[in-house]
């Protein structure tokens, strides 16, 4: 028959399944036209009409991958948000700070900064907010080969101490000491993170080591949402 067929319902012959064409057919829906499947809709690959890319759904619509089951990507994923932002700074050259006091470190390279969050020496989250991996080392250093006492990294939020990590040497005093911190924090849009550096040594001349590239950089401050 070559004609157009019109029917309300269309059944197996026989039994519960029915094959609709051969190997070889193509079935076209024009476009104005619908197809709809409510429920179980099985196939080896979807692929555009026309051009390289096709629209899955609505805005609204919800998708579901149950338990169990994969996603195996092999391609380029792009618009599912990643791990961004990113940003990791780094100090280039040395900050001599004030004894005993919790100073500010300041930041002179940014090796990353994905969504450009990072200014004026701290990371300031985005719309949106998350939840972001934290981390740090400081090279803390007393320029005069004194001995140091106690090192705090201190991670602040705001303007108010979030987090922090101290090394008392004063039974074990040395003269250069690498701290680091590490922390996962949920954070809401506009908060703000500074490093803040606390050093007590015998004769107050300390600092805030920094290296160029070529020596490897010694301290650094940086992130990752996760």
């Amino acid at each position: 028959m070559s004609s157009e067929i019109k029917a309300d319902k269309w059944s197996p012959a026989s039994g519960t399944s029915a094959t609709i064409g051969d190997s070889g057919d193509t079935y076209t829906v024009p476009t104005g036209a619908n197809f709809t499947v409510t429920d179980e809709l099985k196939t080896n690959k979807i692929s555009p009409a026309s051009g390289t890319a096709f629209t899955m759904g609505d805005s609204g619509d919800t998708f579901t991958i149950p338990a169990g089951a994969t996603i195996a990507n092999s391609g380029t994923a792009t618009g599912f948000g990643g791990n961004t932002p990113q940003f990791m700074v780094v100090k280039t050259s040395s900050q001599s700070i004030s004894n005993n006091s919790a100073t500010k470190v300041t930041w002179d390279s940014e090796l990353v900064d994905s969504d450009n969050t990072f200014a004026s020496d701290k990371f300031t989250v985005p719309a949106g907010g998350g939840t972001y991996l934290i981390f740090s080392t400081l090279l803390m250093d007393s320029k005069n080969n004194s001995d140091l006492k106690n090192c705090y990294i201190k991670l602040y939020k705001n303007g108010s101490l979030l987090q922090q990590h101290v090394y008392d040497f004063r039974s074990n005093q040395p003269r250069r000491m690498a701290i680091d911190l590490t922390g996962v924090h949920t954070l809401s849009a506009s908060d703000y993170l500074e490093m803040y550096a606390q050093i007590d040594s015998d004769d107050g001349d300390i600092e805030v080591d920094g290296a160029s590239s070529g020596d490897g950089y010694l301290s650094i401050f940086g992130g990752i949402k996760v």
